[in-house]
């Protein structure tokens, strides 16, 4: 506790906290309040911490849709409960961190979703093509308070901070101004819970690495590579023991042993090239996701101008790229890419409405005489104008200087590619 509440660290949080910014909690205080509070504050929270007064506030729910109709609940802590939370990662996760499995890449330093995509890449290559894709269900939620406590307290001896910790899972949640209590969970949206999460798991990851497992687990995915379906129907088995001695369970809907190189994992698939290497792709889930956000995006009755539509496209179109544009599959976002300028166009064509004015407007573009008039014969028809000869007076230099990136990698760029392929190069669009 006296490492979590000395100067260095908590100003070392404070920074990080303002830093990532976020959603207020409860109370209101953003993370802009959060300096000027503690200037006038900063001695009683340390000195109620030290004596075990500081009460953590509730945490403010928070609905994020997901597919199907449902929704991810995130718990959103205050900014102060933030900035402690934050205090007890730094110290705690230097301590924890070196005692986990290899195998674990969620929520570590050094580690990424990348990383593990990879490892689970090596294992498909090495003829591991069967899978034990687990799901858990409802993890963050199902969290057992006292099987999670028992589990920090063979690997922290300060009581202190132990009952801190304590109190912040028994915390509660406020919804429509109503606090509910929670006698499991450890909402998601905390600083904390990714570790605590780390922590609870850890003793499955023990446990497949003393039968000899090849398996990675990215927080609660955790996917194990067999070579036989009777192997990995055992693997099951196994895990959902594992998982239940921990007040766990697994989502049986969504669990499945199955073939490598048709279920995913972490928004990513598999295939085999010509020369039989193992290649990642963006799953087609994740595909059909881009696709639809796309569409909701680019609405041809938004009344959005093309600019408009732009600004919140590529700020989406950056991230995804970011995630899922290192895959070795130049081909499919070249596609993607043409599709995303295809319906940019008909928001252009859309807002000409009149057959004269695109005329007009396309001459002023310095498109052909001849050009214009054809694109302007068919302007109701947009979709149909925009595949004839829109890429003319747009092309993609245009949606390049509009800030619209590509999503197929640049041939030229040294981390275009999850791994080196051995079967030669992939050309990209220039």
């Amino acid at each position: 506790m006296a490492q979590v509440i000395s100067v260095t660290n908590l100003q070392a949080a404070l920074k990080r906290v303002e830093r990532n910014g976020g959603s207020p909690g409860v109370d209101g205080m953003s993370a802009d309040e959060l300096r000027p509070w503690l200037r006038a504050n900063w001695r009683d929270l340390v000195q109620a911490l030290h004596d075990e007064r500081y009460r953590p506030q509730p945490v403010r729910r928070h609905e994020i849709p997901k597919d199907g109709g449902k929704v991810r609940v995130l718990g959103i802590p205050s900014v102060i409960d933030r900035l402690i939370q934050q205090a007890l990662l730094q110290v705690l996760q230097p301590l924890l961190d070196p005692s986990f499995s290899d195998h674990s890449y969620g929520f570590r330093p050094g580690r990424s979703a990348h990383d593990a995509v990879e490892r689970a890449r090596a294992y498909v290559q090495a003829g591991r093509r069967v899978v034990v894709d687990v799901d858990l269900e409802s993890f963050f939620d199902r969290v057992n308070h006292d099987v999670l406590m028992g589990r920090l307290a063979r690997r922290i001896e300060d009581r202190k901070v132990l009952r801190l910790i304590r109190r912040y899972l028994e915390a509660g949640m406020m919804a429509n101004g109503v606090v509910m209590d929670r006698t499991e969970g450890t909402p998601q949206g905390g600083p904390l819970s990714p570790l605590l999460a780390n922590v609870l798991l850890d003793d499955v990851d023990k446990d497949l690495e003393r039968t000899g497992h090849a398996f990675v687990r990215y927080a609660d995915d955790c996917n194990v590579y067999v070579q036989s379906q009777r192997a990995g129907e055992r693997v099951m088995e196994r895990l959902r023991a594992l998982y239940g001695k921990l007040r766990l369970r697994v989502n049986e809907e969504k669990s499945a042993v199955g073939s490598a190189l048709v279920r995913d994992f972490l928004g990513f698939g598999f295939w085999v090239d010509p020369g039989g290497s193992v290649q990642v792709r963006a799953s087609k889930k994740a595909v059909a996701k881009l696709k639809r956000r796309v569409r909701k995006l680019t609405r041809r009755n938004g009344g959005k101008s093309l600019k408009q539509a732009s600004q919140e496209l590529s700020q989406y179109l950056r991230g995804w790229r970011a995630y899922f544009g290192r895959a070795p599959t130049p081909r499919v976002f070249r596609g993607l890419d043409e599709w995303i300028r295809h319906r940019l166009r008909v928001i252009q064509l859309k807002h000409w409405k009149r057959g004269r004015t695109a005329f007009r407007e396309l001459r002023t573009l310095g498109v052909s005489f001849g050009t214009a008039i054809g694109i302007a014969r068919h302007v109701r028809s947009w979709w149909h104008a925009s595949t004839h000869l829109m890429h003319v007076a747009f092309p993609i230099d245009f949606f390049d200087e509009l800030g619209i990136p590509r999503l197929a990698p640049d041939p030229n760029s040294p981390n275009r590619r999850m791994r080196t392929r051995t079967s030669g190069g992939v050309r990209g669009e220039r």
